[in-house]
């Protein structure tokens, strides 16, 4: 090696380690400027101590791994407000996963929190689930297990995941895809469950972004578009709120709201409209400093009057989310007014302290304490907690039903119901009767036969609205029922029926195979696992465990020509079930084939799962495609490797892709389209319109007339006057598609064109 090349590698050496020193140093003076108290020792001490351990390893990207670890701490400490135990942690957060340091080491040389966190933030190799389990739902459930003693870890962890997705472009798609969808599925929501709406919103923008970067660019191009039009609506409609909160004596802040493009798309999606019909993408936030003389709450309600003085209100849009905060501590007036443009308007009234609430959640209130002390008396936070405990303390012995279960805790949309007695109690939006009974007492949920909802009797699905006052009805008779899993919507109900459900389905089983043995010994037969396989094929259920439910409930009676039948002196005349549908046609139009196990592609050692896989007419019978989604080309697409190990192709926005992007992350892969409008597939096109004469003509007109479309099924339906039609097509790819609902909007009298799923 020449001087040269040594000099040139002296100063790339020098430089990175600058950039580590400067990292670092912008840590140190963003903490200094903070009200903790000023620990700077334990945080260099952890630098360094972090420095050395990761030395001599880069990401992805190229960069010193060391600065991953600064830029966690940086976040926690500049965009969540957080301590030096926190920003400790953070620095030290992979050291015990990616090192030979152990959790032991940590506690010796910083003590016993920092371990702790980091102990919580450390990937595990193990069993909370077993072998078939999903590593990232078991390392999920340790973090929750450590986050129910100290909420820290959790909001380590997500700062963590934001700089994960604000660096995800050095990754392959594949990580991409299951990054992004984990982030979906449990760290935005958790983000929003604690407050966090500025870094839940981001979240959510990344994932969409690498998810969908085609929708990402197209909504982005349309705010930029409209961003002038936004600004002169902005400025018309809070010139006169202006003058009244000057004439008030205010000193306030107006600021303009966009809603993010993620959001955009979600609503987009839901209520099946396009871009220029999203009309609340604009909405106003007034942030008033106090008067010291003044009560908070009052000031904030005179603003509400102020205004809606100047503006029409709507009656139904009014939130009162500062008597009444939500659970993640969010406070604010939401109010809804009609602009001089004729367009609605919301308008959020907040004080500075409930806006600082707002932004960084239960972080915020580690800022005017001493110390990194936790707040005790956040007592929302501690019920939250608290179950999230409970679910913990009743092992899920599915990852899925687990990462689910946990999931339908973190929805932050609530309403007030009220016990007889006056009570006031938080309730998720949407929950129904029983899962109030099972909020209140587990013995009162599994007896419950139904409740008064404000002295009206209503059964046990009934769904609560914010004010309602409920009694619960019970019965010694009554015992928990599979139905009511389908009904309930709450974390805590949904983990208790399941677990009496478990219990119930145990001594089932147990039963059936008493019943199953005896039925073998008749026979001379012993109950062996490939006995039990050849019961399970004759019966065309996948689990042993099932099959002996099913014989423990009676469901499955045994006969004694089941024995001639299993032996092979009988050929079965039991027909085997579809496994998948397949949503497409050959070429030649030929009616629907269904590819045998054997046809599908089987995934081997050695697969290349960072390269993407290639859909073609000539390979596509090789891929399964599930009931859940029905991808064609053009749709952003995945692949999942299941059990099998063959590949199941989604919707990258298909539910159940979501999940397992969340679970079994290791198993997606990229999957991309190069199709040749060869082959036809299923397409469901739902339109709804002012009912008139010849409707039905001018639709099939375009379909089939105009664009020589294949209608293979309508369904139709006329009420009041509304045309509802439903019509099933095979179509090439979703250009098609998108090109036959334009056609169809210019047709007199429809409202609304939609794909459904």
């Amino acid at each position: 090696m020449d001087n040269r090349n040594k000099n040139d590698l002296a100063l790339e050496e020098e430089a990175r380690h600058k950039m580590v020193d400067d990292a670092f140093q912008k840590l140190l003076d963003s903490y200094l400027s903070t009200r903790h108290r000023k620990k700077v020792d334990i945080i260099t001490k952890a630098f360094n101590f972090a420095r050395k351990a990761h030395e001599g390893v880069r990401r992805l990207s190229g960069e010193p791994y060391i600065m991953h670890p600064i830029a966690v701490a940086q976040i926690a400490c500049s965009e969540m407000g957080l301590g030096s135990t926190s920003i400790s942690a953070a620095l030290l957060h992979d050291v015990v996963e990616d090192t030979d340091y152990t959790i032991e080491d940590i506690e010796n040389l910083f003590g016993e929190k920092i371990a702790q966190i980091v102990d919580g933030l450390t990937k595990i190799s193990g069993g909370i689930f077993g072998e078939q389990a999903s590593a990232q739902a078991e390392n999920f459930k340790k973090l929750l297990l450590t986050m129910s003693e100290d909420i820290r870890v959790i909001l380590v962890k997500i700062c963590d995941r934001l700089h994960n997705m604000r660096t995800l472009a050095s990754q392959p798609a594949n990580k991409q895809y299951k990054i992004a969808g984990e982030t979906l599925y449990i760290y935005a929501p958790l983000a929003n469950r604690l407050g966090l709406n500025k870094i839940k919103s981001e979240l959510e923008n990344l994932s969409f972004r690498f998810e969908h970067p085609d929708e990402f660019k197209a909504i982005e191009d349309k705010l930029a578009g409209t961003r002038e039009v936004r600004d002169t609506l902005f400025a018309d409609f809070t010139a006169p709120i202006r003058t009244a909160l000057d004439k008030m004596g205010l000193e306030y802040e107006i600021k303009a709201r966009v809603k993010s493009p993620y959001s955009i798309w979600t609503k987009m999606q839901n209520k099946h409209l396009p871009f220029d019909q999203i009309y609340d993408i604009l909405a106003v936030r007034i942030v008033y400093v106090p008067n010291p003389r003044e009560e908070e709450v009052n000031e904030c309600f005179k603003i509400y009057v102020a205004i809606s003085q100047i503006y029409k209100s709507h009656p139904d849009r009014l939130r009162d989310w500062v008597n009444h905060p939500k659970a993640n501590g969010y406070q604010a007036l939401h109010v809804t007014l009609m602009s001089k443009q004729g367009q609605w308007i919301e308008v959020q009234i907040r004080s500075d302290r409930m806006d600082e609430m707002a932004e960084q959640g239960f972080a915020a209130h580690w800022k005017y304490k001493d110390g990194d002390d936790i707040a005790d008396d956040d007592s929302e936070l501690n019920n939250w907690l608290r179950t999230i405990k409970e679910i913990l303390d009743d092992p899920q012995p599915d990852a899925m039903d687990f990462l689910d279960v946990i999931k339908l805790n973190l929805f932050a949309s609530e309403i007030f119901v009220f016990t007889p007695k006056g009570e006031i109690k938080t309730m998720p939006a949407g929950c129904t009767a029983l899962d109030f009974a099972f909020q209140i007492h587990t013995f009162l949920g599994s007896h419950c036969i139904g409740a008064k909802v404000n002295q009206k009797l209503v059964p046990l699905s009934h769904k609560l609205q914010s004010g309602d006052q409920v009694e619960i009805l019970t019965s010694n008779s009554q015992h928990v029922q599979p139905s009511w899993i389908d009904f309930v919507s709450t974390a805590k109900a949904k983990a208790k029926i399941q677990a009496i459900l478990r219990r119930d389905a145990r001594e089932t089983q147990k039963k059936g195979e008493e019943i199953f043995n005896e039925f073998l010994a008749k026979h001379s037969m012993e109950p062996t696992s490939a006995i039990l396989d050849k019961f399970c094929k004759l019966y065309e259920v996948s689990r042993h465990e099932e099959f002996l439910r099913a014989l423990g409930s009676k469901n499955i009676i045994l006969s004694d020509k089941d024995i001639d039948e299993i032996s092979g002196k009988k050929k079965q005349n039991v027909s085997g079930r579809l496994r998948k549908l397949v949503p497409f046609i050959g070429k030649e139009k030929k009616k629907e084939t269904e590819p045998t196990p054997q046809d599908y592609f089987v995934v081997k050692e050695g697969f290349n799962r960072k390269k993407p896989i290639i859909m073609t007419e000539e390979n596509i019978s090789q891929f399964v495609f599930p009931n859940c989604c029905h991808p064609i080309p053009g749709d952003d697409a995945l692949g999942f490797i299941d059990s099998e190990n063959h590949i199941e192709i989604h919707k990258r926005s298909c539910r159940v892709a979501m999940r397992l992007k969340s679970s079994y992350g290791n198993r997606i892969l990229d999957a991309k389209w190069d199709m040749h409008k060869t082959m036809l597939f299923d397409a469901t096109i739902s339109i709804r319109g002012i009912d008139r004469i010849g409707i039905l003509n001018d639709v099939t007109k375009v379909l089939s007339g105009e664009l020589n479309i294949n209608i293979h099924k309508i369904v139709l339906s006329c009420n009041d006057g509304i045309f509802d039609g439903i019509f099933d097509l095979r179509v090439h790819d979703r250009e098609e598609v998108n090109y036959i609902m334009s056609k169809l909007k210019v047709i007199e009298g429809l409202q609304e064109i939609k794909q459904n799923v």
